[in-house]
């Protein structure tokens, strides 16, 4: 498989994983695992063939570490991001002083005067430092890079949770706590 296949394969994946299992007739756990075997048989009769060399690679390999396994290698979920329901399990964790977000700009004005919400997934993404959160906002058009004043957070009772690929998680980020970078 190609780069640009596994570019394709992930981003598959983070659809099947993160919002739409039901699209290749599958169920997530509670906690948002799927065995690997029916996540392999689902994507080949919807028209993917995926080996499990394909599924290993994609994991080791994409550059956010979106995917895990579970200890046995059996199954797989995404670390973060979902909008379906799931419980990651994560413990609360003490932040930083300083987190990021990346944005565009034609959002920031709206942001800033109201805050960070969930959206449609389970809690807001921060990132450790700007350059990352500039390129997640690269995303979506021109980047912009707010600062959060994560340690002002957690003094004002607000929790965050870390994944394991790094990526901070709020319920929401209040516009008080929020620079543009």
């Amino acid at each position: 498989m190609a780069d640009r296949d596994d570019v394709r394969l992930s981003k598959h994946l983070s659809l099947v994983l993160r919002h739409r299992p039901g699209s290749v007739g599958l169920e997530l756990d509670p906690r948002g695992w799927v065995e690997v075997a029916a996540l392999l048989a689902a994507l080949g009769q919807h028209g993917r063939s995926v080996t499990r060399e394909d599924l290993d690679r994609v994991v080791r390999t994409n550059d956010k570490q979106r995917f895990e396994w579970d200890r046995a290698g059996d199954r797989i979920r995404a670390r973060q991001g979902h909008s379906v329901p799931v419980e990651l399990g994560l413990a609360p964790a003490e932040p930083p002083a300083v987190l990021f977000h990346g944005t565009t700009q034609r959002v920031v004005a709206a942001i800033l005067a109201e805050g960070l919400g969930r959206q449609q997934r389970h809690h807001v993404h921060l990132s450790p430092d700007a350059a990352t959160a500039r390129r997640v906002g690269a995303r979506r058009g021109e980047p912009v890079v707010l600062e959060v004043d994560a340690a002002g957070m957690a003094r004002a009772g607000h929790r965050f949770w870390r994944t394991a690929n790094g990526v901070w998680l709020a319920d929401r980020v209040p516009p008080e706590f929020l620079t543009p970078g």
